[in-house]
């Protein structure tokens, strides 16, 4: 039994928390309060790890202050979700204890004092810590451990006491959050870590995880959702390969022409065009040919190209699958976006999802859109290279999602030299509302409060559907019922989608309304809407209703009512 941890311990450690976590993600899901389609703790959680894993998989170094510090900086800036966040926090604070350590090893005592450290970080990471989430479970697991430190002779001991310890915790939560009990589930952020530190006991007593592969998602979802969660491990086309190319005559340039033929050649394809640029990204048996094909219209600027049948051990495995699964909707298009040469006074950058409103947040002077949000958290990375990219000096940034909040926060302490607010917006309609009252000729904080005070005077509303039977608040839900969501509560769930958002809009219309913008989704045809449009006018006939084609997925309408 080990009473010292050295960086490859320590590594093999942390990467079979990461594969566990990885192997159980779905599980994690499913443990989220609202019965919604994209209920992603787990899968933020898991690559949130992954990002880590794939900055110490390739370090040499056998000091575990090194491997500490890499894992912490890969985490941070992999950072997804609220959870995501937190958990990077936690190993950061693991680091700064780790840190202290004179030689490459950590004995049983300092490996105690990161695990204490791991938790008051993370404790420090949320403004307004809420007791009966992923918060309680590393601090009550960590004071456990102190209690008994006198026992505790090697790591082995330790992460049984913590890990005995974090599971009693987790029990305990819907105890101390109300709608954890209402919903019949433990804390999801909590039983993810859990996963981690069981992969990290294992790694201790000399047991390897292997990644599982999961062949299909046990969720069916309706037509319309991407499944954005579900891995895909069937390399049918070996190499991942990107190119950049600068157009000879962008006018002769036919889009379709390139789409078809790489279509023909491999899967995975996403090609974006921007005025002379075009980017393509393809998985193909043919990378060379791939490239000559571009290379007709234009000049080569940067070109990539990956093996992705090259096996160097489950963990690397595991990267590729997170590098070219989830992240090639969000990076594609977030990467292209290119830097602003000349520097200007403002620049805003929003998070959204769904063609039309993106289109919608562009055309009111919305700089640069992270892609994702309700269906995907992007990383604190691509916050950052979107601060770059505006190359403004003053930086407004909106999340529009209550779980994006925190990763877009980190962008302040990350990038210490911009002038950069984020606005708390929590939802699509609030972020559009804040942007019908900034104003470029005024001051940062000036614009600030405008578009706060819109945010905290307006009501906004989701519809989608349930993907399991419950209760909350008195509703009673079916899975597949349309559920109206307001003010971070369901308020109504019916099978029929349009009576359904007439209850959502009954809950959020009032008299004193003025202005309400509906945002509907793809599979919803031009006649619901002008139903729904005579609906909302028979509410209150003065209202000034603005309709947008959003072309967004599971949320079948996005409602803004100022």
């Amino acid at each position: 039994m080990a009473n010292t941890i050295s960086g490859s311990l320590f590594k093999k450690m942390v990467t079979n928390g990461a594969i566990n976590l990885k192997n159980n993600h779905q599980e994690i899901n499913h443990l989220n309060v609202f019965p919604v389609p994209d209920g992603d703790t787990g899968t933020n959680m898991q690559m949130t790890m992954m990002a880590g894993i794939k900055e110490v998989s390739n370090l040499d170094s056998k000091s575990i202050v090194d491997v500490s510090k890499i894992l912490s900086r890969g985490l941070l800036m992999g950072a997804r979700g609220n959870s995501g966040v937190i958990l990077s926090q936690f190993f950061r604070g693991v680091y700064s204890e780790i840190a202290k350590i004179k030689n490459g090893s950590a004995t049983v005592d300092e490996f105690i004092t990161a695990l204490v450290g791991g938790y008051q970080m993370a404790y420090r990471a949320v403004m307004t810590p809420v007791e009966g989430t992923i918060l309680t479970v590393v601090r009550e697991a960590a004071e456990h451990v102190l209690r008994e430190r006198k026992t505790l002779k090697s790591v082995e001991d330790v992460l049984n006491c913590y890990l005995t310890s974090a599971k009693a915790s987790l029990d305990r939560t819907p105890e101390l959050l109300p709608v954890l009990k209402q919903a019949g589930v433990v804390d999801s952020g909590g039983a993810g870590f859990i996963k981690i530190i069981e992969g990290m006991l294992l790694a201790a007593q000399g047991r390897t995880l292997t990644l599982q592969q999961e062949v299909a998602n046990e969720v069916h979802h309706e037509e319309g959702f991407k499944g954005q969660n579900i891995e895909d491990f069937n390399i049918e086309f070996g190499y991942c390969t990107e190119f950049i190319v600068k157009l000879h005559n962008q006018n002769d340039f036919d889009q379709d022409v390139l789409r078809n033929t790489l279509l023909q050649m491999g899967d995975s394809l996403v090609l974006v065009q921007d005025e002379e640029l075009v980017k393509v990204h393809v998985h193909t048996n043919q990378p060379g040919v791939a490239i000559t094909l571009g290379q007709k219209y234009g000049d080569l600027q940067t070109m990539k190209v990956e093996n992705m049948r090259l096996q160097h051990g489950a963990v690397v495995e595991s990267i590729h699958e997170h590098d070219h699964d989830h992240n090639h909707e969000n990076k594609q298009e977030n990467s292209f976006q290119p830097v602003k040469e000349q520097r200007s006074k403002y620049g805003i950058i929003a998070v959204c999802f769904g063609e039309g409103i993106k289109q919608a947040f562009k055309e009111l002077g919305v700089d640069y859109i992270i892609d994702g949000g309700q269906t995907m958290n992007p990383p604190t990375e691509e916050f950052i290279n979107a601060v770059k990219a505006v190359n403004a000096e003053n930086i407004i940034i909106l999340p529009n999602n209550s779980n994006v909040i925190l990763s877009a926060e980190q962008t302040l302490a990350l990038c210490e030299d911009q002038n950069i607010r984020v606005l708390k917006t929590k939802s699509i309609g609030q972020g559009y509302a804040s942007l019908m009252v900034f104003d470029n000729t005024q001051e940062l904080d000036d614009n600030v409060e405008a578009m706060s005070e819109i945010v905290g005077n307006m009501t906004t509303g989701e519809l989608t559907y349930s993907v399991r039977d419950t209760e909350m608040n008195g509703v009673k839900i079916a899975k597949g019922d349309f559920i109206g969501i307001t003010k971070g509560k369901i308020v109504v769930s019916l099978p029929d989608r349009v009576s359904a958002l007439q209850g959502l809009l009954d809950q959020i219309i009032k008299e004193t309304s003025e202005i309400v913008t509906l945002f509907y989704g793809k599979d919803v045809n031009e006649d619901e809407v002008k139903e729904i449009k005579k609906y909302i006018q028979s509410l209150n006939e003065d209202l000034e209703i603005e309709v947008i084609n959003g072309k967004q997925d599971i949320y079948a309408y996005i409602v803004a009512v100022e």
